[in-house]
């Protein structure tokens, strides 16, 4: 009496369905308020259940931020077709990340900033997927410089430096936008595309802004 029933599905389907509960129930309630008996009720199956199929709440937390940060990554490079300039790559990089992102509310508070705060296993998982986005970032950045002109390829490490600072600005903004009623992806991926662009579009085309001597710096008194 009192058990959750079921109906017969194959296993793959049955894990996905509990998979997009906890997802929602993490990224509502967050990982330490967030109850297996809640999971199983939202999934529609018995807890035993859960367990059965992903061991452990640790093991089930970890299966989401690995499936929502798949998600992400593939959804970015989707997003980016090789055959437009440069300029446009970054847009739809952008674009797809916020609209994703906008989409996947619950998914993004759980591979963001869920799994960030709680150990050292779970901020690895979320770790991996930025590297990965980063990498790819990079690699816009590079190439687009090559295609603007034949000779001054950027250097390495400020290539690496302007993705990290990108990504960076992505993350926090769509935080805010998700946050901020009335804010659309198309509007937060225009804010952070205007911004950067300014200055990339220069870089690029080899010009960029130089520091004055270190003499000149203003210090703190």
């Amino acid at each position: 009496m009192g058990a959750v029933k079921t109906k017969r599905m194959p296993r793959a389907v049955r894990e996905q369905q509990m998979l997009d509960a906890a997802v929602e129930i993490f990224g509502q309630r967050g990982y330490m308020a967030a109850s297996m008996d809640e999971i199983a009720e939202l999934a529609g199956v018995s807890k035993p259940l859960v367990y059965l199929y992903l061991n452990s709440k640790e093991d089930l937390f970890t299966a989401c931020i690995r499936r929502e940060a798949r998600a992400l990554v593939d959804a970015v490079r989707l997003g980016v077709r090789t055959d437009l300039p440069a300029d446009r790559r970054l847009w739809d990089g952008l674009l797809a990340f916020f609209v994703h992102t906008a989409a996947h509310p619950h998914a993004w508070s759980v591979v963001h900033l869920q799994a960030r705060t709680h150990g050292e296993t779970f901020a690895a998982e979320a770790a991996a997927m930025r590297e990965e986005i980063v990498a790819f970032v990079t690699h816009l950045i590079a190439v687009g410089a090559r295609e603007a002109h034949r000779d001054p390829d950027l250097p390495e490490r400020e290539v690496a430096g302007l993705a990290e600072a990108l990504v960076g600005a992505a993350e926090s903004l769509a935080v805010w936008a998700n946050a901020t009623e009335g804010v659309t992806a198309r509007q937060a991926a225009a804010t952070l595309m205007n911004f950067a662009w300014a200055g990339l579009g220069d870089l690029t085309q080899g010009r960029s802004w130089s520091p004055p001597p270190a003499a000149d710096d203003v210090s703190p008194t």
